[in-house]
């Protein structure tokens, strides 16, 4: 492993298994010294991507080409990354990644399913592998290569740097609205299940804005995002920024902020990469594999409970025997999540009314 001039990084999964992979990225880039990056991502997740840094090219995966012309897709990717690499590691268990992983790397690294029944071709044909633990942080599980390689790391997720013409333009845009201190509040989510519900936001946003604290409100331009910036409520101290800010703009805006209040999605990952406070609500989410991570205290939540704080980092969870059950919805068909239905506004704002106190 001492020549390796080339690594592909497979990672076909969502936007936050994207930026979680940043450590590795950083790690692998800083011990072998020259080396080529490239990743392996699924095209709805390549605006993620192409912030990395230390990356030197993106290939892409569609799901949509995937059923028009799904052999025209396969066989343009495997010639682009056939023996390509001295080294592929792959972060999903998938047959379709760890094939990937196998046609690319001279040696190979990847993720398999515990059960024997799955895995037990890849564990014949990869290099080295290991198993995948939904139990586990995703930062922990992606950091599995590195401990295969005897390479040594820092179980942190670094955070992200842009140029100075981006973080002037943002900071020019809080200065004519007369913002300085602020938090952020991130309502939205990719998918229903995760959002909390109107009228227990509307409650929530109505305690923030007492606190006579600039909150911006960010958000994507999404079908979800839209429905959502046309119910905020109009309140003095609200600055209603969804669909306003590239994902750019967003870690600008995260890194000058205060805290993040909102959802368990992507960009409560980012803010929590600045080591930011974070007040994060959760629904169904797998919490132990999900939850924000604490680069101060180098560890993320491992039990559900109602409210529980470590290091920077603060999550409200309902107090029902289902919770966290890790379905996408009650229905575990994007429906409703009724654990989202539990979580009381008024606690989420007594904690984060505790903290603004003690840091003012």
């Amino acid at each position: 492993m001492k020549n390796i001039k080339k690594i592909l990084i497979i990672i076909q999964r969502s936007n936050g298994d994207v930026f979680l992979s940043h450590t590795l990225v950083k790690t692998l880039y800083d011990y072998f010294k020259n080396v080529q990056i490239d990743l392996l991502v699924n095209d709805d997740t390549l605006e993620v991507a192409r912030l990395l840094p230390c990356v030197s090219f993106i290939h892409t995966f569609s799901y949509q080409k995937k059923q028009n012309s799904r052999f025209k897709q396969e066989k343009n990717l495997i010639f682009s990354l056939f023996r390509k690499y001295d080294l592929s590691i792959n972060l999903t268990a998938s047959d379709r990644s760890v094939i990937y992983a196998l046609l690319a790397g001279k040696k190979s690294i990847s993720a398999v399913e515990k059960e024997q029944k799955k895995s037990w071709w890849k564990k014949n044909l990869l290099t080295y592998y290991y198993y995948f633990d939904p139990n586990k942080h995703i930062l922990t599980n992606n950091l599995q290569a590195l401990n295969i390689l005897k390479i040594s790391h820092k179980k942190i997720i670094p955070s992200i740097t842009f140029s100075k013409s981006i973080t002037v333009k943002v900071k020019e845009r809080l200065n004519f609205n007369g913002i300085e201190q602020f938090i952020i509040f991130h309502p939205s989510a990719q998918y229903n299940y995760k959002v909390y519900p109107k009228h227990l936001r509307d409650q929530l946003l109505h305690l923030l804005n007492d606190l006579a604290l600039p909150i911006i409100i960010t958000g994507g331009s999404s079908d979800i995002d839209f429905r959502i910036k046309n119910e905020i409520p109009a309140l003095p101290n609200i600055y209603n920024l969804i669909g306003e800010t590239s994902l750019e703009e967003f870690f600008i805006l995260s890194q000058l902020s205060l805290a993040y209040v909102g959802m368990d999605t992507l960009n409560m990952h980012i803010a929590s990469s600045q080591n930011k406070s974070i007040f994060a609500i959760f629904g169904p989410t797998n919490l132990r594999m999900w939850s924000p991570w604490s680069n101060q205290d180098r560890m993320s939540a491992t039990q559900n409970k109602l409210i529980q704080t470590y290091g920077n980092v603060t999550i409200f969870q309902a107090s029902l025997p289902c919770v966290a059950c890790g379905k996408a919805g009650c229905d575990d068909n994007h429906g409703k999540s009724n654990c989202l239905y539990a979580i009381s506004p008024v606690i989420v704002f007594n904690e984060i009314k505790e903290w603004y106190s003690q840091s003012i």
